[in-house]
């Protein structure tokens, strides 16, 4: 098994898991109360070359795995009803966070994904990812996300959880930057 697949075990435990929200899609419009709410936006680079990068990268986890974080997904490129176990953290502290792609964005000018938590992931709720070209040729990643604890251990973690997720953010924001590679 490479870094970047799941076993047939773990894969078949993913699929048959069900998300641990009610408001799936929601990072598409309104938040739902109850929820820590993100929304960041950066400028990650300029023109068309920028944005077909930058939306090969995001939809390969590169956004992920820039930021640090081991990728283990079902498929290499995110889509609806992909899973994936994503791994953040090191030796003992590293944490598994399972997720579900739950809708994917494809037009000319925006490309992204949302994934939801499934059993097992630290907090509950749903994020997504969206490259954008702007009609000036500005390129912008944008991340949407809510969320609350799932973990005892989270809920008691109060502020330093809103950092953790703050830190995160702020890593993915970075990770599609240009220059990227042309082949990913």
């Amino acid at each position: 098994m490479t870094a970047a697949t799941l076993s047939t075990r773990r894969l078949a435990e993913l699929r048959a898991a069900s998300l641990t929200y009610a408001a799936v899609g929601a990072t598409r419009g309104e938040l739902p109360a109850g929820y820590h709410h993100a929304r960041r936006r950066a400028a990650i680079g300029a023109g068309p070359t920028q944005f077909r990068n930058a939306s090969a990268a995001l939809m390969a986890w590169q956004a992920q795995r820039r930021a640090g974080t081991e990728v283990r997904a079902s498929a290499p490129v995110a889509a609806v009803d992909e899973v994936a176990d994503l791994r953040v953290g090191v030796g003992p502290l590293r944490v598994a966070a399972p997720v579900r792609v739950v809708h994917t964005i494809d037009t000319p000018t925006a490309r992204g994904f949302a994934y939801g938590t499934l059993p097992g992931h630290p907090v509950s709720g749903e994020e997504q990812f969206v490259v954008e070209l702007m009609p000036s040729g500005l390129v912008l990643l944008t991340i949407t996300a809510f969320s609350r604890p799932a973990w005892r251990l989270a809920r008691l973690s109060g502020p330093f959880d809103d950092l953790a997720q703050a830190l995160m953010t702020r890593r993915y924001l970075l990770a599609l930057r240009a220059p990227l590679p042309t082949t990913l």
